[in-house]
């Protein structure tokens, strides 16, 4: 069996229970933006749009994958209600937009 295809469930596990999952949630307008912290960057990810920014996820959508381990990881903190829950004022939302598009 593939050794990458059997760490990719230990990965996602961990970044959960790390906490590395966030929910960025602008309020009033409830406006959302995930964000999963890796080693050394962190990655913005639209789990409805199923998008995410990683290297990993663009290549890997170019041979016909439709996922990465930070979409996983979203939707598997989202199924056991474990992920941190960032408030922002939505006065904050462009300077937080230009911040996340400036790392990418």
């Amino acid at each position: 069996m593939n050794k990458l295809l059997n760490k990719e469930p230990d990965r996602i596990e961990q970044l959960v229970s790390e906490k590395r999952v966030k929910l960025h949630l602008f309020e009033p307008s409830q406006r959302k933006i995930w964000t999963v912290v890796g080693k050394t960057e962190e990655h913005w990810v639209d789990p409805d749009g199923c998008f995410c920014s990683c290297p990993g996820f663009y290549f890997g959508s170019i041979n016909g994958k439709t996922s990465c381990y930070h979409l996983d990881s979203i939707q598997y903190a989202k199924n056991q209600n474990k992920f941190e829950t960032i408030i922002f004022s939505d006065d904050e939302f462009s300077s937080f937009l230009d911040g996340l598009i400036s790392d990418l």
